[in-house]
C-alpha cells in the first residue's frame, strides 16, 4: 500500500507542486483546505486525492477533520503545513488585529494541525513525518519583518521541541524555511521587472524560488531519504540566511 500524505492549505502554489510529486510517486494524499470549490477545481479529477474541508486557523475544524480520517480508518503517513501569510511592515505601523492574523495564521494553525497529527500518529504507531513552513526571515534580522519573522520563529521552535518529544515514536518533524517564492502570494514583490530584479539581486544565488524548488526540500524531508533527520530547518533560500558573497 502506498503511504499517504496530508498536505493542509492544499491551495497554494508549494503544496500543489508537493502533491503533483506525491501523486508521481504513487503516493496517496489527503488535500485539506477552507473551500472545497478550490480543492475540487485542483484535484477533482484525481481518485487518489481525498478533499476535505478544514479551517486551519480553528482548531475543533482541524480536529474534526483528523477524526474524520480516524473514524474511517485512514492511515495517514506524513503531513505537511503549507498554510500561511506574508506581512511586510515595521512593528510601529503594525495594528493588533493585523498581529493577531499573522500569528494565527502562520504559527496558531501549525500548532493546531500538527498536534492532531502528532496524536493520530501516535495512534497509529507506525511513526510517520511532518515538514513546516518558516521563513529564511527568522535566522537574520530582515526589516519589516517583525511580525512575520516572530510567527514562524515560533513554527521553528514548535517544530524542534516536538521532534525532541516524539524521537522515540519514530516520528520525525522538520521545517523548510524558503526566501521570495514566486507565488500568488508573493506578487506585490515581483509584479513588475524593477521590483522583481531588485529581489533577486538580494539573494547570493541570484534569483527566487520556484513553488517547485520548496516542494521537493519538502517532499524529500518526508520521505525514507530522510529518515535519520529530524528538527532540523532546512533553508531553501539561495543562500540569503547563512552566506555573506563577495562583493564586486
Amino acid at each position: 500500500m502506498p503511504s499517504r500524505i496530508f498536505v493542509m492549505g492544499a491551495n497554494s502554489a508549494i503544496a500543489q507542486q508537493l502533491i503533483r510529486r506525491c501523486r508521481a510517486a504513487g503516493q496517496t494524499v489527503v488535500a485539506a483546505g477552507r473551500n472545497r470549490a478550490v480543492l475540487e477545481a485542483l484535484y477533482g479529477d484525481d481518485d487518489g486525492v481525498m478533499l476535505l474541508e478544514v479551517q486551519a486557523t480553528d482548531a475543533a475544524s482541524v480536529e474534526a477533520g483528523f477524526s474524520t480520517l480516524q473514524s474511517n480508518s485512514i492511515a495517514i503517513h506524513g503531513y505537511a503545513h503549507c498554510v500561511g501569510s506574508i506581512l511586510v511592515a515595521p512593528l510601529v505601523k503594525t495594528t493588533a488585529t493585523q498581529m493577531a492574523d499573522v500569528l494565527s495564521v502562520n504559527l496558531l494553525s501549525a500548532c493546531y494541525g500538527l498536534k492532531e497529527f502528532l496524536k493520530l500518529a501516535k495512534q497509529q504507531g507506525i511513526g510517520g513525518s511532518a515538514v513546516l513552513v518558516s521563513t529564511c526571515a527568522t535566522g537574520i534580522g530582515v526589516a519589516n519583518h517583525e511580525a512575520i519573522a516572530a510567527a514562524k520563529a515560533g513554527v521553528e521552535g514548535l517544530a524542534r521541541s516536538a521532534a525532541a518529544t516524539h524521537a522515540a515514536d519514530g516520528i520525525r518533524v522538520n521545517v523548510v524555511a524558503p526566501g521570495l517564492t514566486d507565488s500568488p502570494m508573493a506578487q506585490a514583490f515581483l509584479k513588475s521587472e524593477v521590483m522583481r530584479a531588485a529581489s533577486e539581486k538580494q539573494y547570493p544565488l541570484h534569483g527566487v524560488n520556484s513553488p517547485d524548488d520548496v516542494a521537493s526540500a519538502m517532499n524529500w524531508l518526508l520521505s525514507e531519504e530522510a529518515r535519520r533527520i529530524t528538527g532540523t530547518v532546512m533553508n531553501v533560500d539561495g543562500g540569503f540566511r547563512n552566506t555573506r558573497p563577495l562583493v564586486k
